[in-house]
């Protein structure tokens, strides 16, 4: 059984690319019917599992009504996917921003090495042939992981830990860039070790040095 969905804070207006479904408690009841179904399929077998009709039927909602609120099985999978993403890899909090980013960049490691780095890896190579997905996987994947890693960023820069001048983006590419790459190209292993090598490599530039002595 899948862990229950934690409600996502959505955003006011509908993201552009995202399809303006029904509201209302039957409709919400729905969506999430929906989207547990489809997290039990993405454990169950991946991406693959989940069809209209395997989503229609674990669910009980009709296959109109699913195309009334997501535009593609593949646009399913992302919404349901970055939720469980959500709930599964948590913000930590050891006191520094040392220690914080480098906790979350094995914690996102240990993620991408899990079964589900191989939905993560099947649900980003379907967005390339289903463009009316990728708002799905950049909306509820991407810019939740993203908006979380900025909560350790601004937690950073309150203590003067990080260089205010780098942005938030650039410091989330550098950080989290390379585990993603190595997940799909498998050049190299997704361990604490390799973690580590890659957050302190990382940290090292973006980190504020202390002077020891004269310029």
């Amino acid at each position: 059984m899948s862990a229950p969905m934690s409600p996502e804070a959505e955003p006011a207006r509908v993201p552009e690319g995202i399809l303006v479904h029904p509201t209302g408690a039957r409709s919400r009841r729905v969506h999430e019917a929906a989207l547990r179904a489809t997290c039990d399929l993405l454990d169950e077998g991946g991406l693959p599992a989940v069809t209209v009709d395997a989503i229609a039927e674990r669910s009980g909602v009709s296959k109109a009504t699913l195309y009334k609120h997501w535009p593609s099985k593949t646009a399913v999978a992302a919404e349901a996917f970055g939720r469980r993403m959500a709930e599964t890899v948590a913000l930590p909090d050891t006191g520094t921003a040392r220690g914080d980013l480098a906790e979350q960049v094995r914690l996102v490691s240990a993620f991408y090495a899990s079964p589900a780095g191989t939905v993560f890896a099947q649900l980003l190579a379907a967005c390339v042939s289903d463009p009316g997905a990728a708002p799905y996987f950049r909306v509820y994947f991407l810019h939740g992981r993203r908006v979380a890693i900025g909560v350790l960023w601004e937690r950073a820069v309150r203590r003067g830990e990080v260089d205010p001048a780098i942005d938030v983006e650039t410091a989330i590419d550098i950080l989290f860039g390379p585990l993603v790459f190595r997940l799909i190209s498998g050049h190299r292993p997704l361990t604490p070790e390799e973690a580590d090598a890659i957050s302190g490599a990382a940290l090292y530039g973006l980190l504020r040095h202390t002077s020891t002595g004269a310029d």
